[in-house]
């Protein structure tokens, strides 16, 4: 029998097999790495605790962190959260797909591996064509926490995240190198006001004047 090695899953340049390859692996509740608009990400089914378990094996990440969410459109929301903020519609209207995470009230069904310590689950769009084609052939969230052990810098390209999980990634979607630098901008609500969570890609003024425009 061949032992597949890191190196036999890494692909090259996906493909519609390679895609398939990737959202049969989620299925069975491997750990997809993915090229994003900001870093490469790790994608599990949010919905599969034995996967949200391996994955926080897998990063060294601290049981009570939260996972962020990747959905496809605004319909997809249904199946994570409880309420959609106000002061939250605008900036999906102007800011999504983009580097935008929003944590709106977590649904009461979701795990407590995916929302952490918080009641609330983190969620964004992304705008990059191979987390796009995957997400939509997935066909629901997924999470996209990003590439990197606990504490270490994100992998900006896929031989990064080989080089830092080896066989713990069970696929590997290579769409080149991704821009790195900043992380998503996270955003929160408290009191019917936004709150900053992490600065990111997308300056804070700016989404605050697009809220109170209402644009």
């Amino acid at each position: 029998m061949k032992v597949e090695s890191p190196d036999d899953k890494l692909i090259h340049g996906p493909a519609d097999e390679d895609f398939q390859r990737a959202v049969s692996v989620l299925g069975q509740g491997g750990i997809v790495a993915f090229p994003t608009e900001t870093f490469y990400g790790l994608a599990v089914d949010p919905f599969n605790e034995k996967a949200l378990e391996k994955l926080f094996r897998l990063k060294g990440r601290p049981f009570h962190k939260p996972f962020l969410v990747l959905v496809q459109d605004e319909n997809q929301l249904s199946e994570l959260v409880s309420s959609i903020p106000h002061v939250f519609r605008p900036l999906m209207e102007v800011f999504w797909p983009g580097p935008l995470t929003l944590v709106f009230p977590a649904g009461s069904h979701l795990s407590s591996l995916l929302t952490g310590e918080s009641a609330g689950i983190g969620v964004r769009i992304s705008p990059h064509p191979v987390a796009r084609i995957f997400g939509q052939m997935w066909g629901g969230p997924m999470t996209a926490t990003s590439a990197n052990l606990s504490g270490m810098v994100a992998a900006c390209t896929a031989d990064e995240v080989r080089c830092s999980f080896g066989a713990g990634v069970d696929c590997i979607l290579d769409g080149g190198q991704t821009p790195g630098g900043m992380s998503s901008t996270v955003i929160g609500v408290c009191k019917g006001k936004l709150q900053l969570i992490r600065a990111g890609v997308i300056d804070f003024f700016s989404l605050i004047q697009v809220s109170k425009n209402e644009v």
